[in-house]
């Protein structure tokens, strides 16, 4: 009997430590949450200076990994060729990064907008875009993510923000993580930015 209960206890470890390991080395490659009171944030809302989208970020193995931050931009429907802005950064010294991460506009009225993106200990300077001011438009803007934290997949592109004008008298609420919503939405609208992330493995190469 105590050899029979021996075994399933060695049999019960092994699987516990077979599904420990399975969950260490799961998709789960980074993570990232809402971080709306931010210093940032509160800067930019005092100083009437814009808008900025802050997200407080987690990137295991970050040594081995590549990080693609974007802002695509819609005029009247049609994607323009190319991202209104774009960060890419990767192989840190570093095994983990933590930090912020996010997308800012300023003066958002004016011809002369100024986009950037940022990332842990990593930036773009400020760029401006083209973008005739109209008086008689609705603006909108939100994060495409709850609350919650959320995980990020190798390769998998998530929408994270969304910038939207248009000269109809109201605008509505998206679901920004339903793809069929978000494609109605682009073509309604005006003008519409989205701020994407995608993380891919992608080893230094030494030789």
């Amino acid at each position: 009997m105590k050899k029979n209960f021996f075994m399933i206890s060695s049999i019960l470890s092994f699987i516990l430590i077979v599904s420990t390991g399975c969950t260490n080395t799961s998709d789960k490659v980074a993570t990232i949450s809402i971080n709306a009171d931010s210093e940032y944030v509160n800067t930019f809302e005092d100083l009437d200076l814009g808008i900025v989208f802050d997200f407080d970020f987690t990137l295991p193995n970050a040594d081995n990994s590549w990080v693609d931050l974007w802002v695509e931009r819609y005029i009247d429907g049609e994607k323009e060729s190319q991202p209104l802005t774009k960060l890419s950064y990767g192989n840190s010294p570093n095994e983990v990064e933590d930090g912020h991460l996010g997308f800012g506009m300023i003066n958002t009225k004016s011809e002369d907008t100024l986009v950037f993106l940022f990332g842990p200990d990593v930036r773009n300077h400020p760029s401006i875009i083209e973008k005739t001011p109209k008086t008689d438009i609705f603006i909108n803007w939100d994060y495409a993510i709850g609350n919650e934290e959320v995980e990020l997949e190798i390769g998998k592109t998530k929408i994270l923000a969304v910038y939207r004008e248009t000269e109809r008298n109201s605008i509505r609420t998206v679901d920004l993580q339903d793809e069929d919503a978000v494609n109605e939405m682009i073509k309604q609208d005006n003008m519409v930015l989205l701020l994407k992330v995608k993380i891919e493995e992608k080893s230094l190469n030494l030789n």
